[in-house]
């Protein structure tokens, strides 16, 4: 066994071990991600293709782009369609569990907007109550 093989053997079982001891906080922490909160928004709208996906959210890499996806669509959340054509065609989309899981996550994130400014106000007042 290789030193690579080695490592990957205990990446796969520190993951294993992980989503054995809390599977429903695993997939929260997919959901709720930085990547996993847009990617599930933004497909509310239709599905995409890969590129026209990472210029909608903006400000993401190839590489965190493809993981959000490959997480979401293991959980169940995105449906990946290849298609056999040349170019090759790929599409994104939610899948009925990742629709109602976008629905609440969307449901937060226009939370976060009405209340912005008491969030603000909030932490005027905590950071002016801890200024000497």
């Amino acid at each position: 066994m290789t030193v690579s093989e080695a490592g990957s053997r205990t990446v796969g079982r520190e993951a294993t071990s992980r989503e054995d001891m809390c599977p429903h906080r695993l997939v929260l922490e997919h959901v709720t991600s930085r990547w996993g909160v847009l990617v599930l928004i933004q497909l509310l709208e239709r599905s995409y293709r890969f590129s026209e996906l990472r210029r909608a959210i903006g400000r993401v890499s190839e590489k965190m782009l493809t993981q959000t996806l490959q997480t979401l669509e293991r959980d169940g959340l995105v449906h990946r369609d290849a298609r056999p054509v040349i170019p090759p065609r790929v599409d994104y989309s939610l899948t009925d569990l990742g629709r109602e899981a976008a629905e609440q996550v969307r449901s937060l994130a226009r939370w976060t907007e009405r209340r912005l400014e008491d969030v603000q106000e909030a932490r005027r007042a905590y950071d002016e109550a801890r200024t000497p």
